[in-house]
């Protein structure tokens, strides 16, 4: 507050400082008010003692917690169907080519996009698709890459993690591995290595957190299923912020 030419900056500071405090009083009875209503339609007492908290983090025994993998795969698929997604199993890369090849003559699919990875060129979806439009995540520089994934009908990309007891795909994002890819198209196919499929996502958690600050990708990405938006009434719409169909393809074996 800036004094009047002539007036008592002293005195000015100090009805300054009565206002404010009158302020943070008015305040306080308001917040007072406020939590003994929530109380009263609770019908309980006010608490005003900070809770205890025995725990900080999970507990120790949950860090030993562990199925099998095949209790991995049968957990991760209802868990993964649950939000909406679909999952298949397969023995090999070729089966799951052809898996792929199939959705794509089902839903009229023109034009794919999946990342740049050689796990995902042993699909040889070129030659099983050869009237599709299929491109290869940032191998033009000259080619505006998200345009491409935005008008793209499937995405694909291969897990690089994926956590059976929370049904989710962990996609990390590099110079290859763009998000567009799992983002912008309509329908997201995702293959999952089995050795790839955890128990639990602290297990993933811990191997970024070991890797360090310097190695960190550029986006770490959880996938639980299609994209969900619901507005304050509930309305509930899918595929709004990302693709309306994914499939995890979960796949024995993969050659390299």
């Amino acid at each position: 507050m800036t004094a009047k030419p002539g007036g008592n900056p002293i005195a000015a500071a100090a009805q300054w400082a009565d206002q404010l405090a009158e302020l943070e009083a008015a305040s306080r009875r308001k917040r007072e008010k406020f939590m003994n209503g929530i109380a009263d339609r609770l019908g309980r007492e006010r608490i005003r003692q900070r809770p205890e908290h025995p725990y900080r983090g999970a507990p120790e025994e949950w860090g030993r917690f562990e199925w099998s993998g095949e209790e991995r795969i049968r957990q991760f698929t209802a868990n993964f169907e649950m939000a909406g997604g679909h999952v298949v199993h397969l023995a090999n890369m070729e089966q799951a080519a052809r898996f792929m090849a199939d959705k794509c003559a089902e839903m009229s699919a023109k034009t794919l996009l999946r990342q740049h990875e050689p796990a995902l060129e042993q699909l040889g979806l070129e030659r099983l698709l050869p009237d599709s439009e299929i491109h290869v995540w940032n191998t033009h520089e000259e080619m505006n890459w998200r345009a491409i994934a935005a008008r793209s009908d499937i995405g694909i990309v291969i897990a690089d993690h994926a956590v059976a007891y929370t049904g989710s795909l962990v996609v990390m994002s590099s110079e290859h591995k763009g998000r567009a890819v799992s983002l912008l198209p309509a329908v997201l196919m995702a293959v999952i290595p089995v050795e790839r499929l955890r128990t639990r996502l602290g297990e993933v958690l811990v191997r970024l957190d070991e890797a360090g600050r310097e190695q960190l990708p550029a986006g770490v990405h959880f996938i639980s299923g299609p994209s969900r938006s619901a507005d304050i009434e509930n309305d509930l719409t899918i595929g709004v912020h990302g693709p309306g169909i994914v499939y995890a393809i979960l796949v024995d074996t993969i050659e390299h």
